[in-house]
């Protein structure tokens, strides 16, 4: 399997991971969750030893955090096969982590990792000498054809591995920024697609609402009669601290004047990304444990966390944001049944495109839809926030205004790929994939990688 799981934020990606894990795992394989903060990589593994450790199956967490004396322990028992679902962040990738036998990889938020992190990990199996540093790739089929003599296509991939004795593991990639089909097939070509599209029964929609900082006094009583109501509140800052170059409004300044001015009563916390891990973890638990009404952060919730209980998102200077960002920041609420609230608190001007954000964000909570508009804002370089490795940059071609050609290539591609027949020989074939080899290796080989 090479997979791409594309779903909205809180659609149940995680469950259809740890599916996939139990059917890797019971035919005698390891599993790798890699995800890209310690945050939801912690989240992850409480999930997973919530929902599978009952049944028996050996879980474990392996961060940069974690000490080294403990860190080689986990080390051991992954080398040795007693774990058997590995969770964890970059760490995953270093040398020293080998595996037994790695049956599945999945990358979660798949788009924070560069190519070259998700290729390392995909290249870790321990299975028939494959953790023995044999550089074969997730790609198979790619680098047969690339760096062969006799190119081997897709479809005598499975019969040449298995002849060979390699075990490449399967590949599910997941991602809660949903990726526009252009985009999708430009840079996953080799990858099927899934699209989970639809929510877990009992969700209500997420109301949102723009509104400027001089509306900050109904803002802070609604969250008050929310908080009265029973349930909590995340306020987000796009900064931790004052900068004398800008004028935002930072995490750590509101934190006090929120906890003493504003709610003295209420138990206001604050997150970021400076405090150390187990301050993190600490205050994410009680935040989850419902022993924090508000939580004050920076964009460091972004991604994985899961609190059904809270019901209001308030973003401070929301026109500072990426359209996929305020996306992801609001798929925080809405998990529970109560009825949620987003609202988008904006100071100062809005430039013409912050509008427009804004106003897609107001209008609908449709992933894809998001994705689409945010695509044709920022251009594909710059799609997931910074441009990426392999990202493409043509000169003419538009990925927004040239869907269908970029369609019909990919199917003339595949066509070709399945083998001759009356439009294409052999001898074209070959042809074409030598002059890939020549002038395409390097980039080519990394396409599966995604």
């Amino acid at each position: 399997m090479r997979r791409l799981l594309q779903g909205d934020v809180g659609s149940g990606k995680t469950i259809v991971a740890f599916e996939a894990a139990v059917i890797a795992m019971e035919n005698g394989h390891q599993v790798a969750l890699m995800a890209p903060t310690e945050i939801l990589a912690q989240q992850h593994y409480f999930s997973a030893r919530r929902i599978l450790e009952n049944a028996g199956y050996r879980i474990v967490l392996l961060t940069g955090s974690v000490e080294e004396d403990r860190k080689r322990e986990i080390r051991r028992h992954i080398a040795q096969g007693n774990a058997q679902l590995i969770i964890g962040t970059h760490a995953l990738i270093e040398q020293k982590v080998e595996f037994a036998k790695l049956g599945l990889v999945i990358v979660d938020e798949q788009h924070r990792f560069g190519v070259m992190q998700r290729f390392k990990l995909m290249k870790k199996s321990g299975d028939e000498g494959a953790g023995n540093g044999n550089p074969r790739t997730a790609a198979g089929a790619v680098t047969n054809h690339v760096g062969a003599d006799a190119p081997v296509r897709p479809a005598e991939r499975s019969s040449a591995n298995q002849s060979s004795g390699q075990a490449e593991p399967d590949v599910l990639v997941m991602t809660a920024t949903p990726i526009p089909r252009t985009l999708a097939l430009t840079l996953y070509g080799d990858l099927d697609i899934s699209i989970l599209d639809e929510m877990p029964p009992g969700r209500t929609p997420i109301v949102t609402r723009r509104v400027s900082d001089e509306r900050a006094d109904e803002v802070w009583q609604f969250v008050g009669k929310q908080v009265a109501a029973g349930h909590q509140a995340y306020v987000v800052y796009p900064v931790i601290e004052e900068n004398e170059e800008n004028e935002l409004k930072a995490a750590l300044k509101m934190h006090k004047e929120l906890s003493r001015k504003i709610f003295p009563n209420l138990r206001v916390e604050l997150l970021h990304g400076r405090l150390h891990p187990d301050q993190k973890e600490d205050v994410m638990r009680r935040f989850q444990k419902g022993e924090v009404d508000i939580l004050v952060s920076t964009t460091v919730i972004e991604v994985g966390v899961d609190v059904a209980n809270a019901t209001v998102m308030v973003i401070e200077h929301a026109e500072r944001f990426g359209l996929s960002q305020l996306h992801q920041l609001r798929g925080r609420i809405g998990r529970g049944a109560a009825k949620s609230f987003c609202i988008l608190m904006t100071g100062g001007k809005v430039s013409e495109d912050g509008d427009r954000r804004l106003d897609a964000m107001v209008r609908t909570t449709d992933g894809f839809k998001i994705a689409e508009l945010d695509l044709e804002l920022r251009g594909p370089g710059e799609f997931f926030g910074t441009r990426q490795a392999g990202m493409p940059n043509f000169q003419v071609a538009s990925l927004v205004r040239d869907r269908q050609l970029l369609e019909a290539a990919k199917r003339e591609a595949a066509a070709v790929l399945a083998g001759p027949n009356e439009e294409v020989s052999e001898e074209e074939i070959d042809r074409a994939l030598r002059h890939m080899r020549t002038h395409w290796q390097k980039t080519y080989g990394l396409v599966e990688v995604g």
